[in-house]
């Protein structure tokens, strides 16, 4: 599993470097023809990939549901995101994978529930779930490199 856990934590590793280059205002602009910003997108990873590993094994998201909430999937950017939460994005961008490999470790995802992704791949587990979040994250990068070009 730790090479799974290393091909999700590189390209965060790199987004987080990104956001280094970048105002705060631009990581929020939303540019003509685009429905969200760079910073949602980096917030959405995050959520997402809690509701399809911890969620979806029954367990209670590591991130507070108040931020799940706001930037899980079918949501959009509603507020300014601030220096502070920017902050938290980037540390939870790679802390909640580094939690996620402990708890594989740990076993906890033992009562996942099968489901269907709107890509139509079927996960049955979480080393399933696992697999999918680069194909996941990948699309959010490509968005996240779309809106740089855009800004």
């Amino acid at each position: 599993m730790t090479k799974s856990i290393e091909i999700i934590k590189m390209p965060r590793l790199s987004l987080v470097k990104l956001t280094e280059e970048l105002t705060i205002e631009q990581l929020n602009k939303i540019p003509a023809g685009f429905n969200n910003n760079i910073a949602w997108n980096l917030a959405h990873m995050i959520a997402a990939q809690q509701g399809l590993c911890y969620r979806r094994a029954g367990i209670d998201t590591i991130i507070d549901e108040a931020f799940f909430m706001t930037y899980k999937p079918d949501t959009k950017p509603e507020k300014f995101i601030d220096a502070a939460e920017l902050e938290t994005i980037k540390e939870l961008l790679i802390s909640t994978i580094d939690q996620l490999e402990i708890d594989i470790k740990n076993n906890l995802f033992v009562n996942y529930t099968p489901w269907t992704t709107r890509y139509g791949v079927e996960i049955n587990n979480i080393n399933e779930a696992v697999n999918f979040l680069p194909f996941h994250d990948g699309l959010h990068v490509g968005y996240i490199m779309a809106l740089k070009r855009a800004l």
